[in-house]
């Protein structure tokens, strides 16, 4: 497919109130794409298109490719860029209050190069289920290792479990900050999600379990046994009996128990 045909000229101004980083190495933006591998088949949704750089190699590979920006002039800006090119829908607003499924269907792939400084509130976002079939973020490094890491790694916690139930997490890329426009103060990462065939909580449950887990880990120094009486204000014989039942240890700690018995004891915690 030609690229979409449109005016090159004097780009919109940098936000800083949207934590804007534009991505111009080539070779990366192309490895990106590479990472959510779109067929002609595929819908993908792009959460912050900024100048199109990303968009420009989707809008060539995939069937269909639905741009959220929340930036009006450069929404403006890709509109007319794009505007012959059929399989390329631009829509001014906000990803986070956008209904994905409205946007892309029941089955599309999601892809973005995500604002530090809204990193988080976007992949709770994005692990809503019913998930994409597939999603691909660049994110600032140090979150990328926190979503990917497991159990007892320094960087393990709330956000390592809370996407670790639902889906699946790798690294795929490492960015330099000098590969941006303007350059970030932190090194990037990309990392890809791809939903577990069997979530470990159940979708009814899933705000309840994050609540629960942010609590957990607010208290990370702390004894499970302690958690449990503090978070939930169980009796000391009811936490050790409810944890013995999950198969975790009293006296460990929430930065040694693993997503599955995260899961496990929530519900035992909600039955009871």
């Amino acid at each position: 497919m030609p690229r979409a045909a449109g005016r090159r000229g004097r780009q919109p101004p940098v936000l800083k109130k949207f934590g804007q980083h534009f991505l111009t190495d080539p070779a990366i933006l192309s490895g990106i794409v590479d990472a959510l591998a779109p067929t002609r088949t595929d819908t993908v949704l792009e959460i912050g298109p900024g100048r199109g750089a990303l968009t420009d190699i989707l809008a060539e590979r995939a069937g269909k490719v639905v741009a959220v920006e929340i930036d009006r002039a450069l929404a403006a800006s890709l509109r007319e860029r794009y505007a012959s090119a059929s399989n390329v829908e631009i829509v001014e607003g906000d990803f986070l209050e956008s209904d994905a499924r409205a946007l892309a269907g029941d089955d599309y792939l999601l892809i973005g190069n995500v604002p530090y400084n809204i990193t988080t509130p976007i992949v709770f976002k994005a692990i809503e289920l019913p998930m994409p079939r597939r999603s691909v973020f660049l994110v600032q490094r140090e979150v990328a290792e926190r979503m990917a890491a497991v159990a007892d790694d320094e960087d393990y916690g709330a956000l390592s479990v809370n996407i670790a139930v639902v889906a699946n997490v790798e690294q795929v890329l490492r960015v330099p900050a000098g590969a941006f426009k303007p350059r970030p103060k932190v090194e990037s990462a990309v990392v890809r999600l791809t939903p577990r065939a069997e979530p470990l909580v159940s979708p009814d449950s899933l705000a309840g379990f994050r609540t629960f887990v942010q609590a957990a880990f607010g208290q990370r120094r702390k004894q499970m046994v302690r958690v449990l009486r503090s978070v939930r204000g169980l009796s000391p014989d009811k936490s050790l009996a409810v944890l013995v039942s999950a198969g975790i240890e009293p006296s460990a700690r929430p930065e040694v128990v693993s997503p599955e018995r995260f899961a496990r004891l929530f519900e035992l915690l909600t039955a009871n």
